[in-house]
């Protein structure tokens, strides 16, 4: 088939990579105009463009796609199919109908859960037991409300991250997308509508959403440690300086009920020990394993501690 490609960050280079070694004839790759970048100001490729460029490729990169000149330039293609991962622009009608098979989401969950830009981070914070892609046939109502094509799923690890599941997702729904391109030229799949009672919508993370609040449970904070794992990261403060929590612990020691949440723990049955420290939460306790303070480079509690001596009874999270 002839496609166009439309995509920008790294989740959507290994569908691009399946298509081409699939066979099939990528004749454009759409992705984000370029970006400064440092200080230097000097412009950065989107990897989909990196990748596009070394299988010569050649590479559109509207400001809005939407524009007159944009779609015309588009129309030139005449392409059998729009594949879109991760793009980051919305589709007109007029984009929607060019291709004669119409356009092809390659979303990260199993829809109509967690439609929006942050599935796969959002179902780590949430505890969700599995999760997959879902190839979907767009349209121009609500975002990500399409007919569902074709679904794969996996089961998450005890200890997931966002990182962990971006990279294991990006590999599923390049696996799902090569599946189903051959399927929906046949006319194979039949297009099944979502169930909008069962649908739920993620909102766009932000850097300020990683402040943990330890008057929540030590499961939901170690979840959240997880999920921004590693952007924007899960954060404290410590002495006035933030802290970000890399890797984290529910304990299974029982909580001493004289303590506040955030409160570094002390007594017989947990403490600030060599390698790690506990602190308590509104329900639970939590060990931290991996932490950055503010200025610093990632490290192990234990060499945390070497160089600060931190005090049982101290509260997190006063800045």
């Amino acid at each position: 088939m002839k496609i166009v490609f439309m995509g920008t960050p790294d989740f959507a280079v290994g569908a691009l990579e399946a298509i081409i070694k699939a066979g099939h004839e990528v004749i454009a790759v759409v992705t984000q105009p370029d970006k400064a970048k440092g200080r230097s100001g000097s412009l950065s490729f989107s990897p989909v463009k990196e990748c596009a460029l070394a299988h010569g490729i050649p590479v559109l990169q509207p400001v809005r796609i939407k524009r007159p000149e944009a779609v015309e330039e588009l129309k030139k293609y005449e392409a059998d199919v729009f594949v879109v991962a991760a793009f980051g622009q919305i589709l007109s009608r007029e984009i929607l109908d060019m291709p004669r098979l119409g356009c092809l989401n390659i979303h990260a969950s199993l829809l109509p859960k967690y439609r929006g830009s942050s599935p796969i981070q959002w179902t780590v914070i949430n505890g969700e037991e599995k999760t997959g892609v879902t190839i979907m046939q767009m349209n121009d109502r609500v975002v990500d409300s399409g007919d569902i094509l074709y679904q794969k799923e996996i089961y998450l690890d005890k200890k997931e991250t966002g990182a962990s599941l971006f990279d294991k997702l990006a590999v599923l729904g390049a696996e799902a997308i090569v599946e189903a391109l051959p399927l929906v030229e046949a006319g194979k799949l039949t297009p099944i509508p979502q169930k909008e009672e069962e649908a739920t919508r993620t909102v766009m993370l932000e850097k300020s959403m990683g402040q943990i609040d330890w008057n929540k449970s030590a499961v939901a904070i170690e979840r959240l440690v997880r999920g921004l794992n590693s952007w924007p990261s899960a954060y404290t403060f410590y002495e006035g300086k933030q802290l970000k929590i890399w890797e984290a612990d529910v304990a299974l020691e029982p909580l001493e009920k004289a303590n506040v949440p955030g409160q570094i723990l002390s007594g017989m049955i947990v403490k600030v020990e060599k390698n790690r420290f506990a602190v308590a939460c509104g329900e639970g306790i939590l060990w931290i394993a991996s932490l950055q303070l503010e200025g610093k480079k990632r490290m192990s509690t234990h060499d945390f501690l070497l160089g600060n001596a931190l005090q049982p009874g101290e509260l997190l999270g006063v800045q």
